[in-house]
């Protein structure tokens, strides 16, 4: 049939999009499903004596179409349409929502890739090689959260005390400016990548090198010193040489491709809400910040901004504000990447029976929007989680 007469279920479809103020052709509704994002109608059997067959539009179909219309414009990439359409919880086929958290791992590239047989230190060595040549690094501290950084360090000091407070020395076992460089990170992010594994020096340098102006990171200590605090603990999430990787060793990339293959989509569905909420967790948060700064009085957003810069609510916001535009394709990543983190605490419970998971309720430790994907394991054994520390000066 030709795409310019619609055939009586697609004339359903363009009525419908017609009625909700858009205009949707034939030769759209074709396009949309040549590229796997909306379902072809659903067969009604025949009308009987040679007058054909009949077909009608699956149930589906009537407020994806809408969506497409609202968002696959011409240009727009068939894998952000999908992402979007996912996003907005309408029902797009499994397929093409899998191949489309896939396409967006598949951004993820590494100097080599393309070199099958590579040896992994090989590769490594050459990618330091590049990072010297090109000055290639990551950004550690966007500038928005510097000048928050600064902004309170500067009321605490006008007000007579300092920050860091001192006594976060006596907590740190290895206390002192952060050594860990722009450059140093980008190599061990790609060392992250390409080996799925992570040395717990290279994190707690990481830790310090994105709150540089803590001179102390208790924090970062605990990292550390996992090894020797906690010997047992270590020896089930650690490998021989001290490198974290709860799951197999691997490729880190693969790990997401699994998860976008396989993770049910009502899991991919709540970590991509997740992903989004603390996404606007950490632009509210900055924006109260700054208007505590301009009015010259540290408040309740300073105190959760600062006792988050030590632990994953901080490097949340970070991760935020090297993202100013945040593309499907980046909120694709954020969500497997959560996914992936949610699902190692569920592994590391079932590894190491009796965490204390109610530590993840203390302030600051985790995004809001995260911990409370995590209230059965914190309520589990929670005696009442410890509050931050209130750093503001008293009046």
């Amino acid at each position: 049939m030709s795409t310019d007469t619609p055939s009586p279920a697609d004339q359903l479809l363009i009525d419908h999009a017609f009625r909700h103020g858009f205009t949707v052709t034939a030769k759209m509704l074709e396009v949309w499903r040549s590229r796997r994002l909306l379902l072809g109608n659903i067969s009604g059997g025949g009308l009987g004596r040679g007058k054909g067959s009949t077909s009608r539009p699956a149930p589906e179909s009537f407020d994806l179409v809408l969506g497409l219309a609202r968002h696959g414009g011409r240009g727009k990439r068939p894998n952000d349409v999908a992402l979007l359409l996912f996003g907005e919880g309408l029902l797009v086929p499994e397929p093409t929502v899998r191949a489309a958290f896939t396409a967006a791992v598949d951004t993820l590239t590494v100097r080599g890739d393309d070199e099958v047989d590579a040896d992994t230190e090989d590769r490594l060595d050459a990618f330091a090689d590049h990072i010297a040549e090109t000055g290639s690094t990551v950004t550690l501290v966007p500038a928005r959260a510097r000048r928050i950084d600064e902004g309170i360090a500067r009321l605490v000091r006008a007000a007579g005390h300092t920050w860091p407070p001192a006594e976060l020395a006596a907590l740190d076992a290895n206390p002192g400016t952060p050594t860990t460089t722009p450059k140093d990170a980008a190599l061990a992010a790609a060392a992250a990548a390409i080996n799925g594994t992570m040395s717990l020096e290279d994190i707690g340098g990481l830790l310090r090198a994105m709150n540089p102006t803590a001179t102390a990171n208790p924090i970062a200590s605990l990292v550390e010193t996992t090894r020797k605090d906690v010997p047992a603990f270590a020896d089930v999430i650690l490998t021989d040489d001290n490198q974290l990787a709860l799951g197999p060793v691997r490729d880190a990339r693969d790990h997401l491709r699994d998860l976008a293959a396989t993770a049910p989509l009502q899991d991919l569905a709540q970590a991509w809400k997740t992903a989004e909420d603390v996404r606007q967790w950490a632009l509210d948060l900055c924006g109260r910040v700054e208007e505590e700064l301009a009015a010259g009085q540290l408040g309740e957003a300073a105190v959760e901004w600062m006792n988050g810069r030590y632990a994953m609510a901080g490097l949340a916001v970070l991760s935020t504000l090297k993202e100013r535009d945040w593309p499907p394709t980046e909120h694709a990543l954020d969500t497997l990447v959560l996914l992936y983190q949610l699902g190692e605490y569920r592994r590391l419970d079932r590894l190491v029976p009796g965490c204390q998971w109610h530590l993840l309720a203390t302030d600051g430790l985790l995004p809001p929007p995260i911990r409370e994907l995590l209230q059965d394991l914190i309520n589990r054994n929670a005696p009442g989680a410890g509050a931050g520390v209130d750093v503001r000066p008293a009046s």
